[in-house]
């Protein structure tokens, strides 16, 4: 906690240590109602009432009297329970115009890992929740203070890749440029899912897709998934999500990471090769000690043939992730639109610096919840518990469309990039109907349709399901995103036009009116939310924030006192202008940041 909150919550504190109370509760700072006296207050004098055997007002009383007031602290008062602080306004509002900067930062790397879609189509609106929860969590942690790497999985050694490829070879197809390379092959993939109903065919077709797969396994067909990949890659960019390596699991095998891995397993007791029953011959993990509830808590890693399950691949890319495991060599990729370099990993590149994090967060819907446990149980097997405890899965529910789960085999989605063509079509609508006037209306459009579809994805809390209609992921009002990018426009208006009109006076902090205290609230909490949102690994605790800071700057525009405008900008007196211009200026700029941590554009206008 930073700010006004962070300066309460330290006072408070430092009372609780000389009034004897050794170990305090968690210290709780929040805005007081309207209703209520004062800016802030705390409750924490009902949580010491069990403890110190005293009545909430005696002991807030007792902490009333022993604090000692922070800088802009104008007095200390009871309320009921509650100690509450006034804070003068000309102080609470210079420090909402105070610039906000991202955390300094802190020792350790956090890996997030997401996307990592199957190269065999394109992706479909179900990897639009994945794409934009990771790209978000991501941004959001680096402005927190912590040192992010962000990686994409290729499963290049999938069935579904081997499908996709067979069934160019197996219906004599050949690209000719009509549509984007990932749909032209995604209709391959369901024409072939179409004929493999038929359990003859499947039997027929079976053996050629396997002599597919192991030339995938073997290396041979890693330019074909290079382009499919790269198809997607365009895809992700027009989502504003970008990355700093690409792992593929033909790497992860192929450099003896797997083979490291069980090594280190097997001398576990944990692991062992059962001589008879039904996992005879096979490597198997008890995974009973770490893991409870479990009928059957035995985890096969290698079959009896040989051959590994994708577990023991995901685990070895786990250790990897974490540390445990080199080998792995890295060569540049490509530039992306941002001009950010991606990196992959290859067998003929070097070794580079990706990779050994003390955190890593796996985006993964929830569906995966248990291969996600399994791999904390490996980091507990192998004895590391500490990076276990940094091992965290961002699960999050499915995304129905329409009322309907999706099913990529039958063909029952819709792309990603048809919905971004949707979102942009209808805000290139709205923009010729409300400003038909409006310069670089393209990019405005594809700013507002972008920035739709991402917050539509992640102002839900994770663990809740979304249902993708368009009608809701595409509004112009309420809680949407061209709602906050208009809130950002409307500010950037003002200062364009103060500028034009040379109001550049002095802020006279003095001057602030309750109007202008309760929007310097609403921009103190920015900090805040962005802090909560990295702490819980979820970015719809800044999106709702994002929403509440709309909502307070709306109503300051808006307010009134008998039927006149109760806020005027540039109309103000000299001094009030340059305060109200300051506080105007740092909302541009939190909205701005806010929304870019999101992964959503701020068009200067709309």
């Amino acid at each position: 906690m930073t700010g006004v909150k962070a300066a309460l919550k330290n006072a408070v504190a430092r009372a609780l240590e000389q009034m004897g109370v050794s170990e305090p509760p968690p210290i709780d700072i929040q805005e007081t109602p309207p209703a209520k006296p004062g800016d802030y207050g705390t409750p924490v004098a009902f949580q010491l009432a069990r403890v110190l055997r005293k009545a909430p007002p005696q002991i807030a009383a007792e902490l009333a009297g022993a604090i000692e007031p922070p800088e802009g602290v104008l007095k200390v008062e009871v309320a009921g329970g509650y100690v509450n602080f006034f804070i003068d306004p000309a102080w609470l509002t210079r420090a909402a115009a105070a610039p906000v900067e991202p955390a300094p930062k802190r020792g350790g790397k956090v890996l997030v890992e997401h996307t990592s879609v199957n190269p065999n189509k394109e992706l479909h609106v179900g990897h639009l929740r994945n794409v934009a929860l990771g790209d978000a969590i991501g941004r959001i942690l680096e402005f927190a203070g912590r040192r992010v790497e962000v990686l994409n999985y290729i499963d290049d050694t999938g069935r579904q890749s081997a499908e996709s490829l067979f069934a160019l070879e197996h219906y004599g197809l050949a690209y000719d440029g009509s549509q984007k390379y990932d749909h032209w092959v995604g209709e391959a993939y369901v024409r072939l899912h179409r004929e493999l109903a038929d359990e003859e065919a499947r039997e027929r077709l079976e053996p050629a897709i396997r002599a597919v797969l192991q030339r995938l396994e073997a290396g041979e067909l890693r330019g074909e998934i290079e382009k499919l990949l790269a198809a997607q890659l365009e895809t992700m960019w027009r989502l504003n999500a970008e990355y700093d390596v690409l792992v593929w699991e033909s790497d992860i095998v192929r450099e003896g990471l797997l083979q490291q891995a069980l090594a280190l397993l097997e001398k576990t007791p944990y692991v062992s090769r059962p001589a008879e029953g039904k996992y005879a011959g096979a490597l198997v993990m008890d995974t009973s000690a770490f893991i409870e509830g479990m009928e059957d808590p035995y985890l096969v890693l290698l079959r009896s043939d040989g051959t590994a399950t994708y577990t023991a691949k995901d685990i070895a890319f786990q250790f990897w992730k974490m540390g445990l495991l080199e080998g792995l060599r890295f060569r540049r990729f490509t530039r992306q639109p941002s001009g950010r370099e991606l990196y992959t990993s290859h067998p003929e590149g070097e070794p580079m610096p990706f990779g050994d994090a003390q955190e890593t967060i796996n985006v993964i819907d929830v569906r995966q919840s248990y291969p996600q446990q399994v791999l904390k149980a490996a980091l507990e097997a192998v004895g590391r518990h500490d990076l276990a405890a940094g091992a965290y899965h961002l699960a999050y529910e499915t995304v129905l469309l329409e009322g309907r789960p999706l099913s990529g085999r039958k063909g029952h989605t819709v792309s990603v990039d048809e919905v971004l063509d949707e979102a942009v079509r209808r805000a290139r609508a709205v923009i010729a109907e409300k400003n038909p006037q409006l310069a670089n209306a393209d990019e405005v459009a594809r700013m507002v349709g972008v920035g739709a579809v991402r917050f539509a994805m992640v102002k839900t809390e994770p663990k809740k399901q979304i249902d993708f209609r368009w009608d809701q992921a595409l509004s112009f009002e309420g809680d949407a995103a061209p709602y906050l990018q208009y809130a950002h426009a409307r500010a950037a208006s003002i200062l364009r036009k103060a500028a034009g009109e040379g109001a550049d006076d002095e802020p006279d902090f003095a001057r602030a009116t309750p109007y202008e205290v309760e929007l310097a609230k609403a921009l103190l909490r920015f900090a805040e939310a962005v802090e909560k949102s990295a702490e819980l690994k979820t970015p719809h605790v800044l999106a709702q924030y994002l929403l509440d800071l709309a909502a307070a700057w709306n109503a300051y525009y808006n307010a009134k006192e008998d039927g006149r405008p109760a806020t005027p900008v540039l109309t103000a007196p000299e001094g009030l202008r340059g305060l109200r211009l300051a506080l105007v200026k740092r909302l541009k700029a939190t909205m701005a940041t806010g929304l870019n941590l999101l992964g959503i554009a701020a068009p200067e206008a709309m």
